[in-house]
């Protein structure tokens, strides 16, 4: 591929959500620290909201390897479980084998020990749960419920989510009105600025080993943010497409003729790309029509 052509010790966007990656970007610095200060607090519930491809996954790894060992964490990347499920899960996330305990209540009981044992070696315990909005509402109540495990002066489980918006619809809702409350920090991840897209590509292609001088040429770049909607999952798609179409042209930099052949080849993108103009033409032409309308018709009240 690509790699040593441009000379690369790694391929900078890969989709893969290596904790390396991780760029300060202010909105996902501000969600990491937001964060790590929740959970050095003792905060019992944090959620993080972000759009599809909005890094969601990357803050929670990067999350995790930052965390010392003074914390046990739990780690459920696919929560389409049900209640039971999730529970063993937890349990195997902590060390324990939920095949040891014969029903529901011998396993929360032997759970429930085993955070008063980690609580009293001054362990904290973290449960991280990833695409949150996939879990059934029954799985929501019964996180919900594991959080009442609690010793008289100290919570022995903080959970934080990770989800797209979809969940705060689900939230608002007044059966998870006991939920939403013990939600004591809810962050909003924002999507990339065009600013922002110019730290993203440099820090990932130096990151990856490259450097020399800009890969991407001013136009690629907004031609790409244009496209991507400043979606961090989008631009590592289209920048590696158009590093591949530069690679297989023989150019060293990515310009924008190899970046909309990356948007061409990209289709969730590319009708919407095409059409941009088109439907700003109508807006604006509409926009035109009405206010002159508005104007007539104020004219002939005032005669």
């Amino acid at each position: 591929m690509y790699q040593e052509f441009f000379q690369l010790a790694t391929l900078p966007f890969s989709l893969t959500p290596n904790p390396h990656f991780f760029c300060q970007l202010k909105g996902h610095q501000g969600a990491l620290n937001t964060l790590e200060f929740c959970i050095t607090s003792g905060e019992g519930f944090i959620k993080i909201i972000g759009e599809v491809g909005s890094g969601k996954t990357l803050l929670c790894r990067k999350l995790l390897e930052s965390l010392s060992s003074e914390y046990v964490t739990a780690y459920i990347p696919n929560p389409d479980l049900t209640p039971v499920e999730i529970r063993k899960a937890f349990a195997r996330e902590l060390g324990l084998d939920p095949v040891e305990w014969q029903d529901q209540h011998e396993l929360i009981t032997a759970i429930y020990q085993h955070l008063i044992k980690l609580h009293a070696n001054g362990k904290k315990v973290v449960f991280l749960i990833d695409e949150a909005q996939a879990l059934s509402d029954d799985s929501l109540e019964t996180i919900r419920l594991l959080t009442n495990l609690e010793t008289e002066s100290a919570k022995l489980l903080q959970v934080v989510l990770f989800a797209q918006p979809e969940l705060d619809e689900r939230l608002a809702q007044s059966k998870f009105r006991q939920l939403k409350q013990r939600i004591s920090f809810s962050y909003r991840l924002p999507l990339m600025s065009r600013d922002d897209l110019d730290i993203y590509l440099h820090h990932r292609l130096a990151v990856a080993g490259y450097t020399y001088n800009n890969l991407f040429t001013q136009r690629a770049k907004n031609m790409l943010y244009r496209a991507s909607d400043g979606i961090p999952r989008m631009v590592n798609i289209l920048s590696h497409k158009a590093m591949l179409a530069a690679y297989g042209r023989g150019e060293r930099k990515v310009n924008r003729k190899t970046m909309r052949l990356a948007v061409k080849d990209t289709e969730s993108v590319y009708a919407l790309h095409r059409y941009k103009p088109a439907i700003l033409y109508f807006v604006t032409v509409t926009l035109s029509f009405l206010a002159i309308s508005a104007l007539f018709y104020l004219g002939s009240r005032l005669a």
